[in-house]
């Protein structure tokens, strides 16, 4: 009967940890430096991207009036779909700024075609939906991604 219970016990304990390793993630400090232009404040969305291009996760958003989101507008799609912007929210970046943020990710999407996507959209101007992207590779994750529009670079480190 003890052997039984140890089996069990085991088992059970063997179960907890494959769970915690499947669920661990890593912080990011992402470094944010926009273009000099001119203009309003710039709206930026970072998502995580699967490996079929659609949309996972919200990671960030950079802007905190909701009525604004729409402006994000392949991210508002999703967003409307499937309602969860639990991430955090800070202020929207302007031209010629820098932006330190954190965000988690899952160590379990590392290495299997997902990236990360950073969508920017500002009042009355040009909407960018992948201004910049990083795979989320271990060689590509903290390598510099330069911007297509309002981002100049996007910098992640490991912390």
């Amino acid at each position: 009967m003890k052997s039984l219970s140890k089996i069990c016990l085991m088992a059970v304990i063997a179960g907890l940890l494959s769970f915690q390793a499947s669920a661990q993630t890593t912080k990011y400090k992402c470094l944010l430096q926009m273009a000099n232009y001119v203009g309003e404040g710039a709206y930026v969305v970072v998502s995580l991207i699967d490996a079929k291009g659609e949309y996972e996760k919200t990671l960030y958003i950079m802007g905190d009036d909701k009525k604004w989101y729409k402006s994000l507008k392949e991210w508002n799609k999703f967003n409307t779909k499937k309602p969860d912007v639990s991430a955090k929210t800070g202020a929207s970046v302007t031209g010629g700024d820098r932006s330190v943020t954190v965000f988690e990710i899952e160590n379990s999407k590392m290495d299997k075609g997902y990236k990360i996507r950073f969508e920017t959209a500002v009042e009355d101007q040009k909407y960018y939906v992948g201004d910049a992207e990083i795979p989320l590779t271990t060689a590509a994750i903290t390598e510099k991604a330069e911007g297509k529009g309002y981002i100049r670079y996007v910098k992640l480190s490991n912390i």
